[in-house]
């Protein structure tokens, strides 16, 4: 690996790509960083040029770099266990204004409620720079014994940042060393500092009441902002963005509890309740902060830790005194009056302190930390989702609430942010030529991102000698001749692209769900095999709506067991569907069986430099869930076009971004590659000259990791198969706020958003490293999200031009679509065969649930029970 003095990959310069091909070469630096310049990624080669330009907004406001000094304090709280971070800034709010409010008159500090304190001017500890303090919080009550508890907080200076290394980092004079990444990590705290004191946050983004909706089962969507202070070419910027909090519903707890199980009658909230009904519930509300009445009256906020099993008036409790008392009489004598519902769950909160559910009320502006249901997603995102005016319009209003020219912990820190939203040039890049097979027309130019099928044939069709229909749909919702309707159709669909269908009249079989679905499989395969005299090439499976188990169970079936191309279908949606629904349908059954659907013209194809395509991708468990493991993905291209991709994936640690397996299961794909050139293309020798890894899911904090783990393997990969192609690495990032929006009307696709293949280096690119935002799609529904490309490692001196040109035709080859895609096709890919790991496990056992053992033990039987790819499926795109 290079010195990082060097940037990484090969001097620039250098060759850029064989004849006919837009991997050109180089174009010289423009405003390159400096000479002595570090970098984690490789150091920017240039500007883009090509495309046309457009101006546009971004939801950035320009701010200013404070002069002088920033002082860095390392900050130690006393305690026997770790306290949250709301407690934390109590304590340290209690320090100020209270403990030692001589030290702090004269500034207002940012604290990121864990260890770091930070402050524009050098705070009075001491000739040692350091001091400790003791710390007590007011009681919630007068009427104890106990003496308040005292935690000892000790803050001790660490650093002394000269807040110039920020415009000369920003003007790529200096490299991001650590004095650079503090500084932007303590203005990022300063501007929290204000709206974290006034409402729910989480991460940079804050939420307030003023705009809401009910999303059912005790949740509430609030909207949010988020902000964050971003270093960009020859400027400080903030990015502000809308987001969405979903919060508990604030008020009785037991309107809480109705809500979640979906319900309105209190009685059901007994031990009579089913288990599996109640272990949910308790999982829900537990760590929710209830408000009770002490028994003189005071109120107080506590935590749920869980739910009990049985009701108030059975759960008893031995007094100070030696006598025995329920809940339900305990409260009666201490209130004066008895539980409205006595026979109601308690909740526990504190050590063994039960609460009757009625006592309680939920805090309001609590946000709920563990995944939203899928039945309650498309809500969510429907809340989330603004048209491009509207969010700009939103966002405007953020400002605001954030109120930055208002805030006092912003003014003491000298910062002043421009109410004016950033703009920048553009540009909209030539989308590229795509190319299907033989007949009218087969030369497509794509138009904002999308292009029509009609009249032209897939670029190498496949042939179905005989097919099943399956149908788990019942007679009365799916009749006879309903079925004979769509088999029809789904014939004259697969022609109309030209795949071929010797053999038009399926072997039709109708299964019960409940029954055994893999026997009855088997045997409508046998059953064809029978009467055509040839296994079957495909199975067509109708399941109804709400049919999620049943499309695992013939997805692990076809896909690991028997190693047959399946192609599920709605029965709603194939019902009557017209025959744009079935080309589309036909567009997945192609690829499945081995078929190419289309191809760019010379834009990723070049028979003198033969280049591989990868992506890669990690799924993590949903937040909460504990014991689960991670799925590692990915994909490569496996012939000269680009077009056809193979897929591996492992399981791996669970929340471990990194992937551990990367060596062999790029050798596996990079054999794959070789093997289908060599059989399929009949080219030799077939290594490929270049390899392009497009990395997703990595934060930048990341990068230097992916570097220092990653980049080896895949060399190891090559030299173990004795190949040497020149190697570049670029992570893609969808996790980011950065939003396009057009300036002019005319500028703008028919969602108002910019159109597909709008590019932008410039403004807000990183100040010294290669990167930039492309939005590669064409806009549907609320604002587009532009994918954020930064590349990490280059050994093939690509230019801005060729990378932004190579990077967007591959967002063009997306098998099961007609319109390009956000991301390029091989980390589409990776992302979802990571999401289909599930019907890796035998979906009848229940390893998909499991979460209770030792995690080490868990990921082993995770391993172990997670079965492979069927052999025949290997080298087909099963994923489409």
């Amino acid at each position: 690996m290079p010195p990082r003095g060097q940037g990484r990959g090969a001097p620039r310069g250098g060759r850029g790509g064989g004849r006919g091909s837009v991997l050109a070469p180089s174009q010289p630096a423009h405003q390159a960083p400096a000479a002595h310049i570090t970098t984690v990624g490789v150091k920017r080669p240039n500007f883009g040029t090509s495309g046309r330009a457009i101006p546009i907004n971004i939801n950035s406001f320009k701010t200013t770099i404070p002069e002088g000094y920033i002082y860095h304090y390392d900050v130690a709280i006393t305690s026997e266990k770790i306290l949250p971070v709301a407690m934390n800034m109590r304590l340290m709010k209690a320090l100020q204004d209270t403990i030692a409010p001589t030290i702090f008159a004269e500034t207002r500090v940012g604290f990121d409620g864990r260890k770091n304190l930070y402050s524009p001017i050098e705070l009075n500890l001491g000739p040692n720079e350091s001091a400790e303090f003791d710390v007590t919080l007011p009681r919630p009550t007068t009427n104890t014994d106990r003496p308040p508890k005292v935690y000892k907080i000790k803050l001790a200076r660490v650093a002394r940042i000269n807040t110039e290394i920020l415009k000369r980092f920003i003007a790529g004079q200096q490299s991001q060393d650590n004095a650079v990444s503090t500084a932007l990590m303590a203005l990022n705290v300063v501007i929290k500092m204000d709206p974290a004191q006034k409402f729910p946050t989480k991460g940079r983004s804050f939420f307030t009441p003023s705009e809401t909706r009910n999303l059912g089962s005790g949740m509430v969507l609030w909207r949010g902002y988020f902000q964050s202070v971003r270093p960009t070419l020859d400027r400080l910027s903030i990015n502000v963005d809308i987001s969405t909090g979903v919060m508990y519903q604030a008020g009785p707890l037991i309107d809480l509890c109705l809500a979640f199980i979906g319900r309105n009658n209190p009685a059901l909230l007994t031990r009579q309740m089913p288990d599996r009904e109640r272990i949910a519930l308790g999982r829900f509300i537990t760590g929710v902060r209830v408000q009770t009445q002490d028994p003189n009256g005071e109120a107080r906020a506590r935590v749920v830790r869980k739910l009990t099993k049985v009701g108030a008036s059975e759960s008893s409790f031995t007094m100070r005194d030696g006598s025995v008392r329920t809940v339900a009489q305990y409260f009666q004598e201490t209130r004066g009056r008895p539980l409205r519902f006595p026979t109601l769950l308690c909740v526990e909160v504190g050590q063994g302190a039960l609460i009757p559910l009625e006592l309680a009320s939920v805090l309001p502006g609590q946000l709920v930390r563990k995944e939203v249901p899928d039945d309650k997603k498309t809500a969510l995102v429907e809340f989330a989702t603004m048209k491009p005016k509207e969010r700009l319009e939103s966002i405007r209003k953020g400002l605001q609430v954030l109120a930055y020219g208002q805030s006092e912990y912003v003014r003491k820190f000298g910062l002043t942010v421009d109410n004016t939203l950033l703009s920048t040039q553009a540009r909209i890049l030539k989308a590229p030529t795509l190319k299907y097979g033989p007949g009218n027309a087969p030369i497509v130019n794509p138009t904002n991102g999308m292009w029509n099928m009609a009249d032209k044939r897939l670029f190498r069709p496949a042939t179905i000698a005989a097919w099943v229909m399956v149908i788990f749909e019942t007679q009365n919702r799916f009749n006879d001749a309903v079925a004979s309707k769509v088999a029809a159709d789904f014939v004259s669909g697969m022609r109309s692209t030209g795949i071929t269908i010797t053999d038009p009249a399926p072997v039709v079989r109708r299964i019960n769900g409940q029954g055994n679905i893999v026997q009855e499989l088997q045997a409508a395969g046998a059953a064809c095999f029978q009467q055509k005299k040839v296994p079957p090439t495909l199975f067509v499976v109708v399941i109804p709506e709400g049919g999620n188990d049943l499309y695992t169970i013939v997805k692990h079936w076809g896909d690991v067991k028997k190693g047959v191309a399946t192609q599920c279908l709605k029965s709603r949606k194939c019902t009557n569907a017209k025959i744009q629904f079935w080309a589309n349908v036909a567009l997945k059954v192609n690829v499945k069986l081995g078929g190419i659907n289309v191809v760019t013209d010379t834009v990723l194809s070049d028979p003198h430099t033969p280049t591989v395509f990868l992506g890669a991708d990690v799924m993590h468990p949903a937040p909460g869930a504990t014991g689960r493991p991670s799925f590692a993905a990915v994909v490569s291209s496996v012939d000269s076009n680009a077009a056809k991709y193979v897929a591996t994936q492992r399981v791996q640690t669970s929340r471990q971004e990194l992937i551990t397996d990367l060596k062999d299961m790029t050798k596996d794909l990079l054999a794959n590659y070789m093997s289908y050139r060599e059989q399929a293309e009949k080219v030799k020798p077939s290594a490929p000259k270049r390899l392009i890894f497009y990395r997703d899911g990595v934060s930048e904090g990341q990068f230097q990791q992916v570097l220092d783990n990653e980049l080896p393997l895949i060399k190891q990969a090559c030299q173990e198969l004795k190949i040497a192609p020149r190697i570049t690495l670029v992570v893609v990032g969808k996790r980011h706020h950065i939003r396009l929006f057009p300036v002019n009307d005319r500028d703008a696709d028919r969602s108002g958003n910019c159109p597909a293949g709008t590019v932008v280096d410039r403004d807000i690119g990183h100040p010294t490293e290669f990167d930039f935002y492309l939005q590669s799609h064409g806009g549907l529904l609320g604002t587009s999200r532009p994918a954020h490309y930064s590349v990490l490692y280059d050994e093939n001196n690509l230019n801005a031009d060729t990378m932004q040109a190579l990077s967007f035709a591959l967002c063009h080859v997306y098998a099961a679509s007609t319109r390009s895609v956000s991301i390029p096709a091989p980390v589409y890919y990776a992302d979802t065969v990571c999401a289909r790991a599930k019907i890796h496990f035998d979906p009848f056992s229940q390893q998909s649930e499991s979460g209770t053992t030792e995690a080490s033990e868990n990921l082993e039987k995770f391993k172990q029970d997670y079965l492979p790819l069927h052999k025949d499926q290997k080298l087909r795109m099963y994923f489409s």
